[in-house]
């Protein structure tokens, strides 16, 4: 499904991550996930590390990569 919002604005944008949101510094419709470097669809973002400024493509990953940098083990 295309919005408005994806005609208007193409490209990768950049943003600046905070606990519950995020503010766009840098127009466009995706972001990459810091992981997979799969692109993401802004309306489609749901998980980012506001301490490390990182997009996640999905649970799984937010939380592996949490683990990764905060030394936890399953």
């Amino acid at each position: 499904m295309t919005s408005a919002f994806d005609s208007e604005f193409q490209g990768e944008a950049v943003l600046e991550f905070s606990d519950s949101d995020f503010m766009i510094l840098k127009p466009g419709n995706f972001v990459r996930c810091a992981v997979t470097g799969d692109p993401i669809p802004l309306r489609d973002l749901r998980y980012w590390s506001a301490e490390l400024q990182e997009a996640y493509k999905d649970a799984y990953v937010s939380v592996k990569r949490w683990q990764d940098t905060h030394g936890a083990s399953r």
